[in-house]
This record gives C-alpha cells, structure tokens and sequence, in this order.
C-alpha cells in the first residue's frame, strides 16, 4: 500500500489556523473598508420631533465625511424603546446608529422591563448636543409669566392638560416634578411624538406642555403659543427674551434633553473611530452650528464628543435618574 505523507505537524496546524481565522480576517477586511453602502440612522420617534430633526441635519453634513448617503429611518413607539431595541438588534457592522436622548438611553431603563440593555447592548459614538426645555402653554390661557401660570393651574386643579410624548418622556418627568415643586395638579396626554403633541397644544386641545425649543420656538416665534421660561441657568441664545426659571421665579427647576449616537455592541473600533470622525466634522460645521443654535440646541464641546465623554456621562445619567424615577413609582409595560 502506498504511504501518504502528512505535512509536517508544525505546518499542519499552522494551516488549520489560518484557515479557521478566515472569517476573522474577512470581517476585519470589510471593516477596514467601510463604509461601502448607505448608513441608516435609527430615530425612535416619528418625523417632525427634536430628534427627528437633530438627526437630519447631521446626516446631510456627515454624507460629506463618509462618502455615502446617511438615511433616516423613524421607527416610532413605547417612547422610543421600540426603535431603540431595532437598533440593538441590528449587526455590528457600523451600517446602523442609533440616534437617543436622556429618555431612551437613560430614563427607558428604569421604565420598561427592555429586550436590551441601554448600556451593555450599545457602544457609544458620540455626545451631541443637549437643549434645556421651555415651559409653554396654549395662547387662550390667561397668565403672562410664569407665577401667573401657576397660580391660575392652582385655580384649576386637575382641570388643566399637559401633553407629552408619553409616559415616562422627558415631558412627562419634568412635569410630574413640576407638579411636585409648584403644588399644581394637572392631567397628562401622551402622543407619539413631540411635533403631534405641539399640533394640539397650537390648536388649543391641551393647555400646556415642558417642551424643547425644536418643536415650540417656532410656535413661540410665530404668537401661536406662550412662553414663560427656559430651564436652564442662562437664556437660550435663540431666544433671548425668554426669561430663565430663576428670573421667572421658580428658582432651580432646570431640566434638560441631551443627544448622542450609539451603534450595537461589538462594531469594530475603527469604525466608531470613523464615525465618531464625521460626526465631530459635522458639528464643527458652521452651517450646522447655525442651524442648531436656531433650535435652541448647545452643541457640546470638542473634547466631549467622544465615545468615552458619552459613556461616562450616560452613566452619570443613569446614577442621578433612576432613582427618581423609581421613587415616583412609574413603572410601565
């Protein structure tokens, strides 16, 4: 019988490794490409919205960097957790980002019993921006500054209505501590999104709302709807006749939405690497920066913009709100 000669054992199972890092070697080939076709940029709400918006002006800007479309996909419901939980679904492979604020990646965890993990199931890219919110109501209500609009919900106990972009929103939080600080009582009406809750506050189908200057400025702008204050320590430099919670006399109520960009847990690191790199060229885009300063939104500064800068503030976030929320006993399904 004829004898076979086997390789030698050394060269064997140098071979049998090779061949078993291929598909490593593949993955990391296609990384070091990338990006080769469109990237989709999941918004949690529907169009219309402060995110909404937000990520639109980015995307437009940051096509330039990368070299291929940037696509929005609005994937609304159960304030935000559903296009959220799209986006951690998606492959690693950097052709997916999540677009969130303080409520889907900080106050969702604390409020929904989630299919993912707001950290563990995220890498961070990049801190955006953050906007203080404006305390608005429909034109018809009476009071002209802020101690007025108080003591007229205190005259009307539970007869007033607050919309919000549902429970557990931003909207809704600030408004139930409003609740606590003023001693008013109010209903809450959730919607699906920022820009339809603002459509009926216009209309006058509910009286009032804590809402971000991307939805409300313009209202203001337009004497659709009354301002009273912004909740921040400084007046908005889009609106600098808007007096601050401090000025208005409700001392300390400062509340704010900040933005980020996350793509799903295990995205090699060059690829956050490349879009953390457009993300940052778009914010240091004048036109950008004009475009959100008009929106009453604080682009962060350079050395925040990074992955880690996110990551240590989102954890910041977490360790202050949920035990608020929690305490408040909100717990949805």
């Amino acid at each position: 019988m004829m004898k076979v000669k086997l390789p030698h054992r050394r060269k064997f199972l140098h071979l049998a490794a090779g061949a078993a890092a291929l598909p490593a070697v593949s993955r990391i080939a296609r990384a070091q490409a990338y990006p080769t076709r469109p990237i989709t940029i999941v918004v949690p709400f529907p169009p219309g919205g402060s995110l909404d918006t937000v990520g639109r002006i980015l995307a437009e800007r940051m096509r330039a960097s990368l070299g291929h479309p940037v696509i929005i996909e609005n994937v609304g419901g159960a304030n935000g957790s559903i296009g959220v939980g799209r986006a951690a679904r998606a492959a690693p492979d950097g052709y997916t980002i999540s677009l969130g604020y303080w409520g889907t990646h900080v106050a969702n965890g604390a409020l929904y019993t989630l299919q993912y993990d707001v950290q563990k199931d995220f890498d961070p890219v990049a801190l955006l921006s953050s906007t203080p919110l404006l305390i608005v109501s429909k034109k018809a209500i009476p009071a002209n500054d802020l101690n007025g609009l108080i003591t007229w919900l205190k005259a009307n106990p539970d007869k007033a209505s607050a919309g919000t972009t549902g429970v557990g929103a931003i909207e809704h939080l600030s408004g139930i501590l409003f609740q606590n600080v003023t001693g008013t009582r109010f209903q809450f009406v959730p919607y699906r999104g920022a820009a339809l809750a603002m459509q009926d506050l216009v209309a006058g189908q509910v009286d009032i709302s804590i809402d971000g200057p991307i939805t409300s400025l313009p209202q203001v702008r337009a004497g659709a709807i009354k301002a009273y204050a912004v909740t921040a320590k400084s007046r908005l430099a889009a609106a600098p006749d808007i007096p601050t919670v401090d000025e208005a006399g409700l001392s300390g109520f400062y509340m704010s939405a900040w933005y980020g960009f996350w793509v799903p847990t295990g995205t090699p690191k060059n690829i956050i690497t490349t879009l953390n790199a457009a993300t940052m060229d778009a914010l240091a885009d004048v036109g950008v920066q004009k475009r959100l300063a008009e929106l009453g939104q604080e682009i962060f500064a350079r050395d925040r913009q990074t992955p880690e800068a996110l990551a240590a503030y989102q954890k910041s976030e977490i360790e202050k709100w949920w035990p608020v929320i929690k305490a408040a006993g909100i717990k949805l399904e």
